[in-house]
């Protein structure tokens, strides 16, 4: 029951622009370098034809760092809706 009160309660979402698009490509870069000092096997896993492009990470590198760009940017583009600033 309690779950159907908070899901009435849901924020105003933007739809796609410039902006979103620019928080979205930051909050990848962010992601890549936390992983870029962080994965301790960065190129483990099949190699991508031109690694040198990904800073040297394979496709397993790649994709979860990519992911949690990706979770991390929107969950910045909702805190700053919600603040609006954008």
């Amino acid at each position: 029951m309690m779950l159907l009160a908070a899901a009435t309660n849901t924020p105003v979402t933007h739809a796609w622009s410039p902006t979103i698009a620019i928080v979205m490509i930051l909050s990848n870069i962010v992601a890549i370098a936390i992983g870029k000092f962080s994965i301790q096997h960065p190129n483990a896993g099949p190699q991508l034809p031109s690694s040198n492009l990904f800073g040297g990470f394979g496709l397993p590198a790649v994709l979860a760092t990519t992911s949690f760009g990706h979770i991390l940017g929107a969950g910045v583009i909702l805190g700053l809706s919600s603040l609006g600033v954008i």
